[in-house]
């Protein structure tokens, strides 16, 4: 007995609809892996491999302004340090809980800054780790550690 493929597609045909089934299973995977709540582009592995992100807040006199900071990444969250300038900014942010946050020329429009004084010496730990400038920044005043939160 021989068996005989007879399903009427040539070679090229029979790629596509691989390729469709796969892509499928892909984008099934993805909706599985992705992160519930979290905007698209969200990515914390991803983010965790930027040097810096652009925050922005609001103030009450000269509006918009955007400004680097540092980033780690623990257990998934985002997290910045931020010194007094910094601080005082987001203190008066006029945008209300909201921040702005650019990361690798990506814009999150309302990312909610946490204050999380729970982690500050474990995000001041993976500072130290990431940036040898560090060694310097650690002794400056760092009144505010934020969990940033992204929401859709």
């Amino acid at each position: 007995m021989q068996w005989r493929r007879d399903d009427g597609l040539d070679g090229g045909k029979r790629l596509a609809v691989l390729a469709v089934l796969v892509g499928g299973l892909l984008v099934t995977w993805g909706a599985f892996t992705a992160s519930p709540g979290l905007p698209a582009g969200w990515n914390p592995d991803a983010i965790a491999k930027q040097n810096t992100i652009k925050l922005r807040t609001v103030g009450p006199r000269e509006g918009e302004h955007w400004f680097p900071v540092w980033v780690v990444v623990l257990d998934h969250d985002v997290y910045v340090r931020l010194g007094s300038r910094a601080t005082k900014r987001v203190q008066e942010n006029t945008a209300a809980t909201f921040l702005g946050v650019e990361i690798a020329g990506q814009r999150f429009d309302k990312v909610r800054g946490v204050p999380a004084p729970e982690s500050a010496q474990r995000v001041a730990a993976a500072m130290a780790e990431k940036y040898w400038s560090d060694i310097f920044v650690r002794y400056m005043r760092h009144p505010l550690t934020l969990r940033l939160a992204p929401e859709e």
